[in-house]
């Protein structure tokens, strides 16, 4: 039996970073890992005899500037590069849309299908970045604690006033005008091409449940597009891999001072009379702490690891309504070659291709989702892996990762099988076909990670990979419920730290600065 400040549950990005800033506090911290290495969703791993892939995300949108400059996570060896195309939306006919970190690059590209939309691309991405800004100050935000909102509370929440300066009431009436729009209204406002309108608006889908008629898809856009400095579809790769982001990570732990442990299962978070006194593991050992922190989602801690008998009646109603609804796979292709796309050079190929001809594909490849069967023609987004990194592939041969929308965790009538998965497999190869007529013939060996899969193998309620969908009722006080929105839970001493809670999913890790800067007034 031993005794700490903090124990962490799971070794997840957001779990490192509350760790790390709360051992270069001076708290004795300790991560308990379930598995054989930490990182949770930034995996990279082997999938097929000498081929490597990142198994859940290629690509990072953006990391809070804050815990890259106090963990100095580029000393930590953390390398992010980012190409000057960072997406083509691709075109059967070759005409793809490329989008360039120069947005008069992308312009030239658009003007191939549409002159006006070419001349409409700069204000649209101003306007954006614009409304994407009011974001970036909430999300530094702990949110307030309703109804009970006192002056100090209100007060926390004066740097949301900086948009407002610079950008006038109307950038916030633009702002709530958009967040709950659905993408064909906000299409309608600005452009006029299929293929255009289609590749934007999958920013508001991503790794959503929702199709792009649903309302609220804005405020996903504008979520993707914070601190993108005015970039549509911004990313940025992790040099070796997105583990390297982990290992950056898991170093300045380590620097300061934080123990981990790694194959050690919790079996529960020990509470009585709604106080929380630490862990029990699965051998039977318990470890005592000040306070616990866990970087799991809501379900996993609350009802998996607390249980229901500990929890307060309203507490436990809130988070049995929490939507996870997973509806992303994840599917990886050993290659024999580095394939040929029309249109596309080799030098391009270091990029994010999406297949989203319009916006009714998108909402037809959701409608199936809706009615419990996996989509068709879903909509894909794919990377070449093994362009950046050369030690993921044999020499000349190549690695293809998609993660597709939509199949939902919930079927109609099945269950997730072997069959199933090799008919979503299908459907993703006929689709790719219509883009690399050689792919079949490219392919030495396949992965699949269905939504049961992601629950399964990483812990995640019903394969959502934000912790819970990311939707307007599930946003702010509200993430991921009203009484636990400020990374405190209802329990004494206990907190959450991972996606499921404020500002939600995505590699930015701003949910683990902001959990560790709570748990430090306490």
């Amino acid at each position: 039996m031993g005794h700490y400040d903090i124990i962490v549950v799971g070794g997840g990005l957001n779990s490192l970073v509350s760790s790390s800033i709360l051992g270069k506090s001076g708290k004795k911290v300790l991560i308990l890992e379930a598995k054989d290495q930490v990182g949770g969703m930034a995996v990279t791993a082997e999938f097929a005899s000498q081929y490597k892939c990142n198994m859940l995300n290629d690509t990072i949108k953006w990391i809070d500037p804050r815990v890259m400059k106090q963990l100095d996570l580029v000393s930590e060896g953390l390398e992010l590069v980012s190409p000057d195309v960072v997406r083509i939306a691709l075109d059967q006919n070759g005409h793809h849309i490329s989008f360039h970190q120069d947005s008069n690059q992308t312009a030239k590209s658009i003007a191939n299908h549409s002159d006006k939309d070419a001349k409409s691309w700069q204000a649209f991405t101003t306007y954006i970045d614009n409304l994407s800004q009011f974001l970036e100050k909430l999300y530094e935000l702990t949110p307030p604690k309703l109804p009970n909102l006192g002056l100090k509370e209100a007060l926390s929440l004066r740097s949301m006033l900086k948009p407002i300066k610079k950008h006038g009431t109307r950038g916030l009436v633009d702002f709530m005008r958009v967040a709950p729009m659905m993408m064909p209204e906000l299409m309608d406002e600005w452009f006029e091409s299929e293929l255009l309108r289609g590749a934007v608006s999958t920013a508001g889908i991503n790794h959503i449940n929702l199709g792009p008629f649903s309302a609220a898809t804005g405020y996903n856009l504008l979520h993707q597009h914070v601190h993108a400095n005015g970039v549509f579809h911004y990313i940025q790769f992790v040099k070796g891999g997105t583990e390297n982001l982990a290992n950056a990570l898991l170093k300045s732990a380590v620097s300061n001072g934080v123990e981990v442990r790694k194959n050690a299962v919790v079996h529960s978070i020990n509470v009585a009379n709604a106080i929380c006194s630490g862990i029990t593991l699965n051998d039977g050992e318990t470890i005592e702490a000040g306070q616990v922190v866990s970087g799991l989602d809501p379900q996993n801690t609350f009802i998996n690891l607390v249980g229901p008998s500990e929890l307060n009646p309203t507490f436990y109603t809130q988070l049995r309504n929490i939507k996870y609804r997973g509806s992303v796979a994840r599917i990886h292709f050993a290659l024999n070659a580095l394939p040929e796309i029309k249109g596309v050079t080799e030098d391009q190929m270091n990029t994010v291709f999406s297949i989203s001809p319009s916006i009714e594909y998108l909402e037809r490849a959701a409608d199936d989702a809706k009615y419990g069967r996996i989509s068709e023609n879903p909509y894909i987004e794919f990377t070449f892996p093994s362009v950046h990194n050369s030690n993921f592939a044999p020499e000349g041969k190549h690695v293809l990762s998609a993660t597709l929308q939509y199949a939902p965790y919930h079927l109609r009538g099945q269950d997730w099988s072997d069959d199933l998965k090799e008919q979503l497999k299908n459907n993703v190869i006929r689709n790719l076909e219509n883009y690399i007529p050689k792919i079949t013939s490219m392919i030495e060996s396949t992965y699949i990670l269905s939504p049961k899969d992601l629950e399964d193998k990483f812990g995640l309620t019903e394969g959502n990979l934000n912790h819970g969908e990311m939707t307007l009722d599930q946003f702010f006080f509200m993430r991921p419920t009203i009484s636990a929105a400020q990374y405190k839970s209802p329990i004494e001493n206990l907190y959450l730290c991972g996606k499921g809670t404020h500002p939600g999913g995505g590699l930015h890790i701003t949910n683990g600065f902001n959990a560790a800067r709570e748990i430090l007034k306490a």
